[in-house]
């Protein structure tokens, strides 16, 4: 399946699960430019920019065989064939939280400030050109540097920043749309007009508002915007001064970034679940030891936290040297993990993502983004599902059998589940007087549905609770 076909310069295929690349001809010198870099190799060093390497004849050929590897190379004079390492699970902006979008935004600048000093330059500037190794922002869009015209002063991809970058996290802090809302419905991110519609009179004339959304709308107004000539490149006789123009440029929008930068006192209804839900003093012990003692014994190398919340049982999975995914549908709850992770350099990628309502798939024939469910199919040896069946049970109304079928479509292998009864007091607030529609939920009859998808392994009841913690491994033929 293609994943890449909107740049000129190249193409992009997954193909039995390696990343190919097939560079036209006209992309050959700045793809040259690219691998002779300090800059390029400076951040390569740190993991900042995507591993890429040239295939040799053997390996063309090997491709060759591929439908899908001919048809890139029907599509375009070919300079150059490469492979990049495969990250291991692509996300996009519209499952990340806002401390993602912005860390990916200072990644964006940090590579154009370098290129700027060895003349070249990014020719886009667009989250989708940024994917996360763990919680490590990586750039991947190797075609988007290229080398840069020294009289140039102006970095055309400046407004591309503001409408992917800036006015996301602009309208996100001041108006709280989360980015699901934004990218998924504005690929290309928000233009001024857009945002200008939300603010009021006082806001208008604020800062951040005047030079990222008023003055750009008023400029843009047909009398002035579409006046011959307007986007007719202009050169200067100095290079050395076109350079600085240039990084003053960069200087301002990285500015503008840090004054976006998502605060660390953010709160919201789940930030604070686990300090105000303790059942027994034993209960998170006891759940503790029971997942620690799963993950010892079966040793998984990629792990799906469901309802991740804090994040505390995905950091005790990365510990114990899995890949871990966490998902949750707070973005505050993700934006602190992420922050969490980052300083840690752990091996998590925490994503906003609800599983009752999993990302689409999205794009040209919605082919370019894939869903989550589709990433997400057999890319986990274990599932954690921990304090959150009960959610997707009462307040989703997913049937249980549901619920296990889709468990059994994204692990390969182990399921760590918490069963909580119609009983258990979270269960009857979420229940809201209606508790008797659940009653049917025993644990014999979560124990009978389980039966049809997975084995049950172990099973603890935890600290005297209405909750009981299950192990579990898939059956083969379900």
């Amino acid at each position: 399946m293609t994943t890449s076909f909107r740049d000129p310069a190249g193409r992009l295929s997954i193909i039995d699960g390696r990343v190919v690349r097939v560079i036209d001809r006209s992309a050959s010198s700045d793809f040259s430019a690219f691998l002779e870099s300090k800059t390029v190799q400076n951040f390569l060093s740190k993991g900042q920019i995507v591993r890429t390497e040239q295939l040799d004849d053997a390996a063309r050929s090997r491709l060759a065989e591929n439908s899908v590897f001919r048809e890139m190379l029907d599509s375009c004079d070919v300079g150059a064939i490469v492979e990049h390492e495969r990250i291991p699970f692509q996300s996009f902006p519209y499952e990340w939280a806002p401390e993602m979008l912005w860390a990916a935004g200072e990644l964006t600048l940090d590579i154009a400030e370098g290129l700027l000093q060895e003349g070249l330059g990014l020719k886009d500037a667009t989250p989708y050109n940024i994917l996360f190794r763990g919680a490590q922002p990586v750039f991947v869009d190797v075609l988007s540097i290229e080398r840069r015209e020294a009289a140039d002063p102006i970095w055309l991809p400046s407004e591309q920043f503001q409408r992917t970058f800036l006015r996301p996290l602009l309208t996100n802090k001041h108006f709280g749309i989360g980015l699901d809302q934004i990218f998924i419905t504005h690929r290309d991110g928000l233009f001024p007009e857009m945002v200008n519609q939300l603010t009021g009179p006082l806001q208008k004339l604020s800062p951040s508002f005047l030079s990222l959304v008023s003055l750009p709308t008023f400029f843009s107004k047909p009398t002035l915007a579409h006046k011959p000539g307007i986007y007719q490149k202009r050169t200067i006789d100095n290079p050395e001064k076109a350079r600085f123009i240039l990084g003053r440029q960069l200087s301002s929008l990285r500015r503008k970034l840090e004054s976006l930068k998502p605060s660390t006192s953010r709160s919201s209804n789940w930030s604070d679940y686990m300090a105000q839900n303790q059942y027994s003093e034993s209960y998170f012990p006891d759940k503790e030891r029971f997942v620690q003692g799963a993950l010892s014994e079966v040793e998984p190398a990629r792990v799906l936290d469901v309802g991740c919340n804090t994040g505390h049982f995905s950091n005790m999975a990365a510990t114990a040297g899995a890949q871990v995914v966490s998902i949750d549908s707070d973005p505050v709850v993700i934006g602190n993990n992420w922050l969490r992770a980052a300083k840690d350099n752990a091996s998590i990628l925490p994503l906003m993502v609800d599983l009752t309502r999993p990302t689409p798939s999205v794009g040209w024939r919605n082919l370019e983004c894939s869903s989550f469910l589709e990433r997400s199919r057999g890319a986990f040896d274990c599932v954690m599902m921990l304090a959150v069946i009960h959610h997707m049970l009462i307040t989703e109304r997913i049937p249980l059998r549901e619920i296990m079928r889709l468990a059994s479509e994204l692990t390969s292998n182990l399921l760590i589940i918490e069963y909580v009864s119609p009983e258990d007091p979270m269960s009857l607030v979420l229940s809201r007087g209606r508790d008797h529609l659940y009653q049917h939920l025993t644990r014999e009859h979560f124990e009978q549905v389980s039966s049809m998808y997975f084995e049950t392994v172990r099973v603890e009841q935890l600290g005297g609770t209405q909750r009981w913690l299950y192990m579990m491994r898939r059956k083969q033929d379900a």
